[in-house]
């Protein structure tokens, strides 16, 4: 009878893996066709100027006019779908992933919303008046952080310091938030409900709507069903394997939906409660401190290769915030919310708790000597970190004997992968409509930025340039070279400098204009050495040559051309050059065949002659210009005249890699 359920548990297993398999691999279609342009709804979610609606499925609908959203009306949509990205900037948050792993297919551009239905059910009623009643109070956005699972209301540098602090799973509604409303609720059912079953089954009920009202997420579904499951066995009397428990929860979740392995939150929230399961017994007998310090040490070991390849940063000091935190949240700030929310007088009380807590958050955020950047992580490397972890933990737990050591060991060859790195790359990145191109020589620690790019809505240094430098494991940026004064190509400069270690800048020939005076005044101010009009750079073995050093009366005919051999390949950067810089460029250099040609002025007609194209002959062209940008860019001529050349375009092909790798060039590509 026991090799029978084992067998029939490992089957079920087995069956629910390749479930997930095959649903991953071979994923529905959309129940949307892409030529609609009305879509009818019940709203589920209101955040901004997006809505959610449940109707031929789950859709994210964006819209720009003064609609007001109201959680369970029918609504009709007039406008069009499209679909969602992947990330154009290699490593970085993929959007499309992340709004697969809510089921959400297509996003729907609304130029206008009607309601056609004001009749709201029950749920929805219920939800919109806790959402009312929080609205009134000062500490609301913690309340909705809290309650219903929405941080949007969190300050951003709250946010930050979270982050970087390594707490970010506390905010997160988790296991350990449905702990402690449990523990609230059977306080108030043991004194007025005797019976154990009809316990569970209001339990169980209010665990359900506390889901509908968080948006099920990923890491609540896991301890709301685990609670449901458990609680339900020991009423019936029956044993159950936390860990067969979990892994019957994570298959059956991925069945459901496959790219909730999309989802940090399911990740982390799965791996640390598995690993702290299975090696219980390294803290069961140790007091409050010790517990805290070894769960924090096993979570924190567990959860860092995604955390480094979510944010290309770790914390030690997280361990110690951690043991700070967990307390602080666990047993003051989430139960003060949940009786605030009932007693609103305790509203003041929690205000100034949280306002404590948010100068705490802000204070630790600048311990930053014990944070490292590490870059991302490659998959093999991924699951041998796994091995590593998972053997220590089990000499420590069956032997007592603390290898953590090694981890260290690991992470420090990680923190100076670089050095050994044997691969040169230059990256175009794609940053809309403007410019910015990344040199890594091999064997060197030399790392040259060629601009910055710049947009008005959209903070490029913030969003996609640091974290991309921190994803490739950069450090700092030896020389910043500045093509030209344009905002598109320098426009993020201060900000860059502001927030990342820059050694020298490099600027062009001409005259500074008001952008580039700017800068300077950041630069002398942090006593970072700048120059300009020069003619070459020499890095180690390698040499910069600067073929524009002739002044004229506009920025992009001063725009730096910049050409190099590195490892064997030619390679030359126009900046925003004409064909006026061109044709002396021509006059002044006998150039040879250029194995990659970064393409002037985003392929603008006023660059690429065809006579200048014709004498360098590229083999590879790569063009940086926006998505869909308003000046049209490439040109239909340029892209004729360079009809000879392999195009590459981060338009529609994202960023652009060229790799030199084994003396042989390879492009990548990070397509949306």
């Amino acid at each position: 009878m026991k090799k029978l359920k084992t067998t029939l548990k490992y089957s079920l297993c087995i069956l629910l893996l390749i479930g997930f398999i095959v649903k991953l691999k071979w994923p529905r279609q959309s129940k949307y066709d892409k030529s609609e342009t009305t879509v009818y709804g019940t709203i589920t979610l209101c955040e901004n100027k997006n809505i959610i609606i449940s109707g031929k499925e789950k859709l994210l609908i964006k819209y720009s006019d003064n609609y007001k959203c109201k959680l369970g009306e029918k609504i009709e949509a007039n406008g069009k779908l499209i679909k969602p990205e992947n990330n154009r900037v290699f490593y970085l948050f993929n959007y499309k992933k992340y709004l697969l792993s809510k089921k959400i297919y297509y996003i729907f551009k609304a130029k206008s919303i009607n309601k056609i239905n004001t009749k709201i059910k029950l749920k929805y009623k219920i939800k919109n008046k806790i959402i009312s009643h929080i609205n009134k109070y000062k500490s609301k956005a913690y309340l909705k952080a809290f309650i219903l699972g929405d941080k949007n209301e969190i300050d951003i540098n709250t946010k930050e310091g979270i982050k970087q602090n390594g707490i970010s799973h506390l905010i997160a509604i988790s296991g350990m938030h449905i702990i402690t409303i449990l523990y609230m609720i059977n306080i108030f059912l043991n004194k007025i409900i005797k019976n154990s079953k009809i316990n569970q089954i209001i339990k169980t009920n209010i665990l359900i709507f506390y889901l509908f009202i968080t948006n099920y997420p990923a890491s609540l579904l896991r301890s709301a069903i685990t609670h449901i499951v458990t609680n339900t066995a020991k009423i019936a009397n029956i044993k159950i394997n936390k860990i067969n428990l979990h892994i019957f929860i994570i298959l059956f979740l991925l069945n459901i939906n496959p790219y909730y392995i999309y989802d940090l939150g399911f990740l982390l929230t799965f791996t640390i409660t598995i690993y702290i399961i299975i090696f219980k017994n390294l803290f069961s007998k140790n007091n409050y401190i010790i517990k805290s310090l070894k769960i924090s040490l096993i979570a924190f070991s567990v959860s860092m290769p995604y955390i480094i390849n979510n944010y290309f940063e770790i914390n030690f000091f997280s361990i110690i915030t951690n043991i700070i935190f967990i307390p602080l949240i666990t047993f003051i700030i989430y139960p003060l919310i949940l009786l605030a929310f009932f007693i609103k007088p305790l509203d003041t009380i929690l205000y100034k708790i949280t306002k404590l807590f948010e100068l705490l958050v802000i204070t630790l955020k600048k311990i930053k000597f014990l944070t490292i950047t590490l870059n991302h992580i490659k998959p093999i490397f991924f699951i041998l970190y796994f091995i590593l972890i998972t053997a220590i933990l089990i000499i420590w737990n069956r032997k007592g004997k603390n290898y953590m050591w090694l981890i260290l060991i690991v992470l420090m060859i990680h923190n100076n992968i670089n050095f050994i790195n044997k691969d040169t790359t230059i990256t175009v990145i794609d940053v809309g409509q403007g410019d910015s191109l990344l040199i890594k020589l091999k064997h060197n620690k030399e790392r040259i930025l060629i601009d910055t790019g710049g947009l008005t809505n959209y903070s490029l240094s913030k969003k996609l340039l640091i974290p991309y430098l921190k994803a490739e494991g950069i450090k700092k940026i030896t020389y910043l070279i500045i093509t030209h004064g344009d905002f598109d190509h320098m426009g993020e400069a201060i900000n860059l400098v502001n927030n990342f270690k820059i050694e020298k800048v490099i600027f062009n020939c001409g005259p500074y204009n008001d952008l580039e005076k700017e800068l300077i005044k950041v630069l002398n101010k942090k006593k970072i050495k700048y120059y300009s009009c020069i003619k070459e750079l020499n890095i180690d073995k390698n040499k910069l040559y600067f073929l524009q050093t002739k002044k004229y009366d506009n920025e992009n005919d001063n725009s730096n051309v910049i050409y190099t051999e590195l490892d064997g390949y030619k390679f030359m950067f126009m900046g925003d050059a004409s064909s006026t810089t061109e044709k002396e460029i021509l006059n002044k250099y006998n150039l040879p065949d250029i194995d990659v040609l970064k393409v002037g002025h985003h392929g603008s007609k006023t660059s690429s002659s065809k006579e200048f194209i014709n004498e360098i002959n590229p083999k590879y062209s790569a063009i940086s210009a926006g998505k869909n940008n308003r000046y049209r860019h490439p040109n239909k001529e340029v892209l004729e005249n360079l009809n000879n050349s392999k195009i590459y375009r981060t338009d529609h092909d994202g960023s652009i890699m060229f790799k030199i790798k084994n003396n042989k060039l390879k492009i990548e590509t990070c397509s949306p």
